[in-house]
């Protein structure tokens, strides 16, 4: 079932202007992005924010298991005061644990291989559009994954197969323009 087990995780991306940070929570029913924020800092605000966009877009009910590492932003008071306010089981894997957070890890693999390690970000702002375009425009609406692909062949059969790092070039072309008619054409589901 959707919206039981969530799992999320900061990463750091380059740009020429400095590091800028994502946060991401991942859905491990469904492996969407429900929720991320992205800043030029690490503090706890950064998991607040992508935590309070998935409480917003997906309301889950009481006792949804948030799962995370013990980095000082998911220990932070702040956050377990945030998650106790919503209802939600925070949980922390064990020390020096990376298997525990694997899906989330993959997630950052996979972005990194599809965009960041093609494209180098001359602002934060570049770095922000095409992260959003990559997790809202590709990955959570075209992306296959396998431990998927059996339970949802009809969709690789209606998706169509292209480059992410080449849609986001397109993209920022259009100077981060989401009505452009590249973006609507991708965006469809």
């Amino acid at each position: 079932m959707p919206d039981r087990l969530w799992i999320s995780d900061i990463t750091y991306v380059w740009t020429y202007e400095g590091w800028l940070y994502l946060c991401a929570v991942l859905d491990v029913f469904s492996r969407r992005i429900v929720g991320w924020s992205m800043a030029e800092h690490l503090r706890t605000e950064l998991v607040t924010d992508a935590l309070d966009m998935a409480l917003f877009l997906r309301r889950p009910q009481d006792g949804l298991v948030f799962h995370s590492d013990r980095g000082c932003q998911f220990t932070s008071f702040a956050f377990g005061r945030r998650c106790e306010e919503a209802g939600i089981v925070p949980s922390m894997g064990s020390v020096g644990d990376a298997y525990d957070n694997a899906m989330i890890e993959s997630f950052f693999a996979t972005l990194e291989t599809e965009l960041l390690d093609r494209i180098r970000f001359r602002t934060r702002r570049d770095a922000r559009v095409a992260i959003f375009d990559f997790i809202e425009a590709f990955y959570n609406r075209h992306r296959l994954h396998r431990a998927r692909v059996s339970v949802a062949g009809s969709i690789r059969e209606r998706t169509r197969s292209y480059d992410a790092a080449d849609h986001i070039r397109k993209c920022l072309e259009n100077r981060g323009n989401f009505r452009s008619a590249h973006w609507r054409s991708c965006s469809r589901t």
